[in-house]
């Protein structure tokens, strides 16, 4: 039995994300549900390490990253969150999965089968062996190609390729440097999971982008940063406010 807690202090979203948890996976048992981040670090200083994790990120006391400064989870964690723009702090500690709220179950589903993989490969979760870190769980699930259609024919198109990810009319788009377009079958804060944080960004809500893809970078205003891509991207490019300081610290990594 996989021993999992459920951090969110919304009862609603309790509740939900317990049903769709037993629907996707039986063998899931929720040992702990804790609302807030006094609540979960009292948790894990009296209980045994469980071997899953689902976080939201705003609790009735504060943001649950403050949590792993408190206590020691050496769990994978899939993050719960109405917000899209803590994923590069997600990736700081040892999360595998971002999901927006409302959760679907299709998503959940396939955060769990990356925590399945995750426990039978390399990185099989074991307190007495330590915490596998963010950087190696992260790697352990880097897309390294994605499978596309033209046409009748489908093509493997290498993510050394890819120059930038869009989102376009709810659906979401590959663009290669050589100029071609694809439809891919994610979401962009899905791909935000399954791309290499070196080398993909997300600047805003319609594109994640490829280091190699900018052209030239021109500072606007205070805190706005606009970018030409190569290939020439249809709308002007910025950078959202709330990640111009995240978007300069991955520049310079």
């Amino acid at each position: 039995m996989i021993r999992a807690v459920i951090i969110e202090d919304e009862t609603l979203a309790v509740t939900r994300l317990e049903t769709l948890v037993r629907q996707c996976d039986e063998e899931i048992s929720i040992v702990a549900k804790l609302p807030s981040v006094r609540a979960a670090v009292q948790w894990f200083s009296k209980n045994p390490q469980p071997h899953l994790v689902f976080m939201d990120i705003h609790l009735e006391d504060g943001q649950s990253f403050s949590i792993f400064d408190q206590a020691e989870i050496l769990a994978p964690v899939i993050f719960t969150t109405a917000f899209d723009e803590y994923t590069i702090q997600a990736f700081k500690v040892n999360s595998i999965d971002y999901l927006l709220k409302p959760i679907q179950q299709e998503e959940l589903a396939f955060a769990l089968d990356k925590f399945r993989k995750l426990q039978n490969g390399s990185f099989y979760y074991n307190a007495k062996a330590g915490e596998p870190s963010a950087e190696n769980l992260r790697k352990s699930s880097h897309k390294s190609r994605f499978l596309v259609t033209s046409g009748a024919r489908i093509i493997s198109v290498p993510v050394g390729e890819v120059a930038y990810f869009f989102s376009e009319e709810k659906s979401t788009f590959l663009r290669t440097f050589a100029g071609q377009r694809y439809a891919v079958d994610h979401s962009l804060d899905r791909l935000v999971f399954m791309l290499d944080a070196a080398s993909f960004f997300k600047i805003n809500r319609q594109l994640i982008i490829n280091i190699e893809s900018i052209d030239t970078i021109r500072k606007v205003s205070t805190n706005r940063l606009k970018v030409s891509l190569r290939p020439n991207f249809e709308k002007d490019v910025f950078v959202s406010i709330g990640k111009y300081s995240e978007f300069k610290d991955w520049l310079d990594t």
